[in-house]
């Protein structure tokens, strides 16, 4: 049991440091082999580390020190008892596994993000209620400026043809221009979350201004089938940006922590390019499905196949993102207690 926490993290941090330091070392050069003295003194702090963690455990208020150890004996256990061939990276287990996990891991950060996007989008649907005039100063895209009802008579003239011979570059277009945003909004964490803030309730203004727009004229069902099959992806995506970046912010602030800054953001570098990541590919797949499949109206298609594709596709998201990876960590907790 620990009496002390501060004099405990004073007293057991150069032996954390000279094992991440170790670590660093041999992940440089991963075919170098270590002589005996240099491996024995790696278990040695890797033994120590575990203790060390396993005393942390019991100081709930302390969640970056866990997560910090928690991060470091990981590393020292691959180092001591896997192969190097076992190490290479798995995409299915990443994507599968560890990044719903990670997700889970910082769900209030999420939840921070989605109510800084309602917020904005409540704010921008009253903008919209007040003064319909001020669409042309809330969005920033052209072809949302005009009025609905025209943009659909116009959807339905060209029967899906708008894009044709150019869907590919539209796409590539859409991917990148959202994975920017995705990625900026996590960087604006470096400014303690502020700019974070931002962008979300920005996004959120933009939504809630284009969801309005429709609906007082009449087209929410074009609206629906419009949105729903690429932004029941896009939008989770871009919030995951948030959620990354609010983690990020937090590493910074380090409120209720006594690990430095330096340890802090090392703590949550992986879960920052583990969910970073995920987001890119949401971003590819939403890209795809804007360019190929949302831009088709009826009578190409119909909106109600578009609105079921959307619904589905968000459920089985949210699905993902809530149990998956459960069974796996559940089967090799029993197999550790066996």
């Amino acid at each position: 049991m620990i009496i002390d926490l501060a004099r405990f993290v004073e007293n057991e941090r150069p032996f954390w440091k000279e094992l991440e330091a170790m670590l660093d070392r041999l992940a440089a050069d991963p075919s170098a082999e270590p002589p005996l003295e240099q491996a024995e003194r790696l278990h040695y702090l890797y033994r120590r580390s575990a203790s060390a963690l396993g005393r942390a455990q019991t100081f709930s208020s302390e969640p970056e020190l866990r997560r910090y150890l928690e991060w470091l004996v990981g590393r020292g256990y691959a180092e001591i008892h896997e192969t190097r061939g076992r190490k290479r990276f798995q995409f299915w287990q990443w994507f599968t596994v560890d990044f719903p996990r990670t997700f889970r891991r910082h769900a209030r950060a999420f939840q921070f993000s989605c109510a800084l996007t309602i917020a904005g989008a409540l704010f921008g649907c009253l903008a919209i209620q007040l003064d319909p005039d001020a669409k042309h100063v809330l969005l920033p895209f052209s072809h949302l400026q005009g009025k609905p009802s025209e943009r659909v008579k116009d959807e339905f003239e060209s029967r899906g043809k708008r894009l044709e011979g150019r869907k590919t570059s539209f796409s590539a277009q859409l991917m990148t221009h959202n994975t920017q945003v995705t990625v900026f909004t996590m960087a604006l964490g470096m400014t303690y979350g502020l700019g974070t803030i931002v962008i979300l309730f920005y996004n959120g203004v933009i939504l809630g201004s284009v969801v309005l727009d429709y609906v007082l004229d009449g087209q929410t069902i074009f609206l629906l089938g419009w949105l729903l099959p690429h932004g029941s992806v896009e939008i989770p995506a871009i919030l995951l940006g948030g959620q990354a970046g609010f983690v990020l912010a937090h590493a910074l602030v380090g409120w209720g922590s006594r690990l430095t800054r330096r340890e802090r953001l090392r703590a949550i570098l992986p879960d920052l390019v583990t969910i970073i990541g995920a987001a890119a590919l949401l971003l590819i797949w939403a890209g795809i499905i804007e360019a190929f499949f949302s831009q088709y109206h009826e009578p190409v298609l119909p909106y109600g196949v578009k609105i079921a594709f959307g619904a589905i596709q968000l459920t089985a998201l949210t699905a993902f993102l809530t149990l998956a990876g459960r069974a796996g960590a559940a089967k090799r907790l029993v197999g550790a207690t066996a």
